[in-house]
């Protein structure tokens, strides 16, 4: 049997995950040894499979967690020959990838056309609220509507900081109902979160979209160099990732050569993918030509930032 958890809303889905892992546990009789994690970036599909001809020998079902088969081309090929004989065992293989995958690929349709599968995308802001609301009532503390609303606009669709800031204002509240006040006060808003979202767009050429965000920005008062700095930021990450993907590296060499975190990795591995290396070669170089042209005087930092989306 095999299941497929993916999306970009990694919070729910390690909730998920963690979810068939106690279950597990709970009907185990014996101790955890067939319980696995496999990481398809660290081994090949040979040991991978190896685990199902082991537990052919016992009466106990596996679980095994495999981690980044989207990132290793050679183990999705062995994966999709014996994708057959995996679904018909008894043991449980979880597909788990903690962010976008590439749905073009064949081993995407096919484990959503045979498998059990699950998408986590971002909540909107009203899902966001409703998410939000059920978490303070765990822990029972009350919350003002107005400061609800503030909590969502600081901290966004991000439920891993979410979750960290609703604890540290529950335990600051002490008690009380949390006010407006007390989220200005211990809440610090994650301009990044957007900024993203802003650079997504840029990277997925979606200009309407990103001229929308950067609006957003500038108006709750966003400095345009610091909105600068985290594009050219994001860009040689894109063109670093590129280059090294053109050489024929896979991910887990794109990793150890670029030094970048794994996070950032997948991120620009899909998002590169969108241009050409030319392309991004030229991006970048325009937009160090409008930084400069920003501290030279020559044009204005809010307009210089349109001039770069409806360029690109």
């Amino acid at each position: 049997m095999i299941i497929f958890l993916y999306g970009k809303d990694s919070f729910r889905s390690k909730q998920k995950l963690n979810e068939i892992i106690n279950h597990y546990k709970e009907s185990l009789k014996k101790g955890f040894e067939n319980l696995i994690y496999a990481d398809a970036n660290q081994i090949d599909f040979l040991d991978f499979y190896n685990n199902f001809k082991i537990s052919a020998m016992f009466s106990e079902k596996k679980l095994i967690i495999l981690k980044n088969l989207f990132f290793n081309k050679k183990f999705q090929e062995d994966f999709l020959e014996e994708s057959k004989k995996l679904e018909d065992l008894k043991d449980v293989v979880v597909v788990y990838e903690s962010d976008l995958v590439d749905q073009r690929l064949k081993i995407f349709k096919v484990l959503i056309k045979n498998c059990k599968s699950q998408e986590f995308n971002l909540l909107d802001n009203g899902k966001l609220k409703i998410w939000a609301q059920k978490e303070f009532d765990k822990l029972h503390r009350k919350i003002n509507g107005d400061a609800l609303s503030l909590f969502i606009n600081y901290v966004g669709n991000d439920l891993w900081k979410a979750s960290n800031e609703i604890k540290k204002l529950t335990d600051f509240t002490n008690g009380a109902t949390i006010k407006k006040e007390d989220v200005e006060l211990q809440v610090r808003p994650r301009i990044e979160i957007d900024i993203f979202k802003t650079i997504d767009a840029l990277a997925e050429k979606n200009k309407k979209e990103a001229f929308l965000f950067l609006k957003k920005h500038l108006d709750n008062g966003d400095s345009p160099l610091y909105l600068l700095s985290m594009i050219i930021y994001q860009f040689r990450n894109l063109l670093l990732v590129k280059e090294l993907a053109q050489k024929g590296l896979m991910y887990a060499s794109i990793i150890k050569k670029s030094g970048l975190h794994p996070f950032v990795v997948k991120k620009n591995y899909f998002a590169c993918q969108q241009f050409s290396f030319e392309e991004l070669k030229n991006i970048y170089h325009r937009i160090f030509q409008i930084d400069l042209d920003i501290k030279t005087g020559k044009v204005e930092p809010e307009t210089a930032l349109d001039l770069l989306v409806s360029q690109i």
